[in-house]
């Protein structure tokens, strides 16, 4: 998949060195953050230790060529319903923030690049586990 939507663990193994992250994120045509994997990382930074350098590091991450940040706006508000909608059906919840990624993802057309397991109950959702790609 060349159009990644990063989630925040994602972006987190990356900042780790983690290989099979590097790898996803090195062929990726595109890196896309939205709103809520942003709010996440900005708030883990807030309450770390590094936050200077943890911001820094993201601000050049966002500011790389093949990095765009996605808009929620009521697109992605009916995606959100509907996934929502399906998972309570199911009877499978998953984290609300992770339910926006997911609308994100849905909307754009974007495959999720995540260690949750979850992700897999959204019908539709492209999901690549770094640690279970193929390669």
């Amino acid at each position: 998949m060349n159009r990644l939507l990063l989630d925040t663990n994602a972006y987190a193994a990356f900042k780790r060195g983690h290989p099979g992250t590097i790898d996803l994120l090195t062929y990726a045509a595109e890196i896309v953050i939205c709103p809520t994997v942003a709010g996440e990382l900005l708030a883990g930074f807030h309450v770390g230790q590094r936050e200077a350098k943890n911001r820094h590091d993201f601000e050049i991450f966002v500011d790389t060529p093949r990095v765009f940040e996605c808009a929620h706006n009521l697109d992605t508000a009916e995606f959100y319903g509907a996934v929502y909608a399906a998972l309570r059906a199911k009877g499978t919840p998953i984290p609300t923030n992770d339910m926006w990624i997911a609308a994100s993802a849905l909307q754009h057309g974007l495959a999720v690049c995540s260690f949750d397991a979850h992700f897999r109950h959204i019908d539709g959702l492209l999901v690549i586990n770094p640690d279970q790609r193929k390669g």
